[in-house]
């Protein structure tokens, strides 16, 4: 981009260092100091000033925000994988390109479920804690702290995209029976290799798994999908780990059946309503049914810093006149 203006970037949220200095280098980027979500007036003036808005999931990008963009904002290079804090469409109509970070949060979004499908039904939380409790533990007993083994048991997995898959194969080589339900069947290759049984009805999967991972993308067709009648399909003595995004399942539901005795727990990375965490999750997890992590799926240096080059490489070859290669189709979202 030498010898032409630097398009004005607009960050909404603090990167890390290596990813800022990289778009101080490249771009008239501006960043911010204090880590936190803009508020909506800022988020209007951001809009009507930048070339281009680097906006996180913290950062709500409606349709009514877009309609009071400036001319000069043609590209939205969102930070991160998923846009259903995007309005793709709205977006498309005013002529402006969105991309997303795919494929780089993949294996470390795995490694969390793999820790929560571990952490849940063996009562990880529950034991360290004990220990940060003076005078509770008074040393090994046969018939304390006994959880449940995971070697042997079914997995269900709702969504076999690559997290889904990187999540089948960790969770094979810890000794589970892969099951899986997705609009489309995987190719027979992934099938063999995971050794994994395909249902095309979530309800029937559901009835006969031991632990459900959730790891489909979020969409008006995944909002609730695991609705209050879909959750009473499951076994009493089920585990379901969510590390997606909160709204596709039925939160009320999910903690009436915890409450209720009727759901063995629960893990989840991830709440309907984040930032807000209902207090009936947190009341749970002093009674040992749920473990409840802050959004920490991706939650890496490595994972953040690759987003950052993602970013940069899709604003780069916008505006050398091509197509950037992470970008969101409204059709696809």
């Amino acid at each position: 981009m030498a010898g032409r203006k630097k398009p004005l970037v607009v960050i909404t949220r603090k990167l890390p260092d290596q990813v800022e200095t990289r778009m101080r280098e490249l771009f008239d980027a501006r960043l911010v100091v204090e880590d936190r979500p803009m508020s909506q007036p800022e988020l209007v003036a951001a809009v009507k000033e930048a070339d281009v808005l680097v906006p996180t999931i913290t950062d709500r990008i409606d349709a009514a925000l877009i309609a009071q963009a400036g001319p000069n904002l043609k590209l939205i290079a969102n930070f991160g994988n998923g846009v259903d804090h995007i309005d793709v469409g709205a977006a498309a109509k005013k002529g402006m390109t969105v991309t997303n970070t795919p494929n780089v949060l993949t294996e470390d979004t795995a490694d969390m479920t793999m820790g929560l499908l571990l952490t849940v039904p063996r009562r990880l939380t529950e034991g360290a804690n004990i220990l940060k409790s003076d005078g509770k533990w008074v040393g090994w007993s046969p018939t304390w702290m006994l959880g449940r083994r995971i070697w042997g048991k079914r997995l269900g997995i709702v969504g076999m995209g690559r997290i889904g898959t990187a999540v089948a194969r960790r969770a094979k080589a810890f000794g589970l029976s892969i099951h899986y339900h997705n609009r489309n069947r995987v190719a027979p290759v992934i099938e063999d290799e995971l050794e994994a049984t395909y249902w095309e009805s979530l309800d029937q999967m559901l009835a006969r798994m031991d632990i459900i991972s959730v790891n489909c993308p979020s969409t008006p067709a995944t909002f609730h999908l695991l609705s209050a009648r879909r959750l009473a399909l499951m076994q009493p003595s089920a585990y379901i780990v969510n590390t997606a995004r909160g709204d596709i399942i039925d939160e009320d539901a999910l903690i009436q059946m915890l409450q209720d005795g009727k759901l063995a727990g629960a893990g989840l990375d991830v709440f309907e309503h984040e930032p807000a965490v209902n207090p009936k999750l947190v009341k749970l997890v002093d009674k040992g049914k749920v473990v409840l992590l802050p959004h920490m799926g991706s939650a890496t240096i490595e994972g953040r810093i690759d987003m950052g080059e993602k970013v940069i490489i899709n604003i780069r070859t916008f505006f050398d006149g091509h197509r950037p290669p992470d970008r969101v189709l409204p059709n696809r979202v």
